[in-house]
């Protein structure tokens, strides 16, 4: 028989990690044996669980223990990682270690080291020595250079899941329910509101996903309302919800569309490609805006006040238009800065672009994401991200009572500040 000793500490029976852990051994026909249990007796004490795995050779033992390892479990008395040197640029060692969108350490001569920029499906970098001692850190595969040292494997790698809130109350409580049509809208999107206005205040950074059926379905103006207020530090987007945002703004239509009769006015589908060559003309949105062929919108609002927006190009694109990044590794780095930094996440009726800045985010970053179709939700929480909490819905309705009730939750709290 093969069998290893794991380790399993924090709030592992609340947050389920326990329950995962002996489903994980049951499920891929390994046998477990609880050697230690010590359970924390009050809500903010830990619980410790120490456990033999075993199971008929060393391969099978060894898949048990990576989907262990993906739960937060760590093998006992763990040596240190094993770091093997890039052979060259973007070539990584074979058996490399990707990672998970879960905190992340390494041990490196008997210590933990946190691993910097958590998310998944990258390479863990080891620099031994820097002016403030031994740094990891993740990079993407295209980032790798020939002589970085990588980790390889999974000994001396822990992982820790984020935990359920200790509270249910306060602005993070009630993000722990999924995706549900049925739940009360306008008691979540002030919710929503309540957490987008405290990020806000604690000097934190919300970036917004928005898709062109937030243009197509009315949503444009409040959202353009919650860039200029200030409560959007970046927006992360496509080159279509940019030509919808335009063409609204040069004639009155989203995709040929009249967005307030709902009528297709003549000629109306070549406006979206006529948008294009008026902003090309100019040389880019920001000229456009500067010379007043632009005069309103969501980029238009992200120019005035120097909300910083990424255009992430795809070959669906039309033009594109010349703020778009069309070389797909470039705009991928600029959308990863842009969820590195990201203390909240709103991702709005858009699918491929929320998978794309969800693969980019760690998993203890709070987000929203809004859709009429709950199998947006569901495949991004599929695709790794867990944290996000679904609002079933139309974007067009929801932005402006979002963007409502985030300027009544200011006012009230400026009210009770001032007395």
């Amino acid at each position: 028989m093969a069998e290893r000793t794991v380790e399993l500490e924090g709030h592992i029976i609340d947050s389920g990690m326990m329950q995962r852990a002996f489903g994980v051994v049951m499920d891929m026909g390994g046998s477990f044996h609880v050697e230690q249990f010590d359970v924390g007796t009050r809500k903010d004490e830990t619980s410790y669980c120490r456990m033999r795995v075993s199971t008929d050779t060393e391969s099978h033992l060894q898949s048990i223990l990576h989907e262990l390892h993906q739960n937060g479990a760590t093998v006992a008395d763990p040596a240190d990682a094993v770091l093997e040197h890039a052979p060259a640029d973007c070539v990584v060692p074979q058996g490399f270690y990707s990672t998970t969108n879960h905190a992340t350490f390494v041990r490196y001569d008997g210590e933990w080291i946190p691993v910097e920029g958590t998310e998944m499906d990258c390479a863990v970098i080891v620099e031994p020595e820097t002016p403030d001692g031994p740094r990891a850190y993740t990079e993407p595969l295209s980032a790798v250079e020939a002589g970085d040292l990588v980790v390889v494997g999974e000994a001396g790698v822990k992982v820790e899941p984020p935990e359920r809130p200790r509270d249910a109350e306060g602005p993070f409580g009630f993000m722990q329910g999924g995706v549900s049509s049925e739940r009360p809208s306008e008691s979540l999107v002030a919710e929503i509101a309540e957490v987008l206005v405290e990020t806000q205040e604690a000097g934190g950074n919300v970036l917004v996903v928005p898709g062109p059926a937030v243009i197509h379905a009315g949503g444009r103006d409040a959202l353009a309302q919650l860039v200029r207020e200030g409560y959007v530090d970046g927006v992360s987007a496509g080159n279509g919800f940019a030509v919808h945002d335009l063409e609204r703004d040069l004639y009155g239509t989203s995709l040929g569309m009249d967005v307030e009769t709902l009528d297709n006015p003549r000629q109306g589908h070549k406006h979206h490609i006529r948008t294009i060559g008026e902003v090309i003309r100019a040389g880019s949105i920001a000229d456009a805006v500067e010379e007043g062929t632009v005069e309103s919108g969501v980029i238009y609002e992200c120019i005035r006040h120097d909300v910083p927006y990424v255009l992430a190009g795809s070959i669906r694109d039309d033009g594109p238009l010349p703020d778009t990044i069309t070389d797909t590794v470039a705009a991928q780095q600029a959308i990863r800065e842009q969820a590195q930094d990201a203390d909240m996440v709103l991702m709005l009726a858009t699918l491929l672009h929320s998978v794309a800045v969800g693969n980019c985010l760690p998993s203890d970053t709070p987000t929203i994401c809004v859709d009429i179709d709950p199998a947006t939700v569901t495949q991004l929480v599929d695709r790794g991200s867990a944290q996000a909490t679904g609002m079933v819905t139309d974007v067009g309705m929801f932005i402006p009572r979002l963007t409502d009730a985030v300027l009544a939750e200011a006012e009230e709290r400026e009210h009770e500040m001032s007395e």
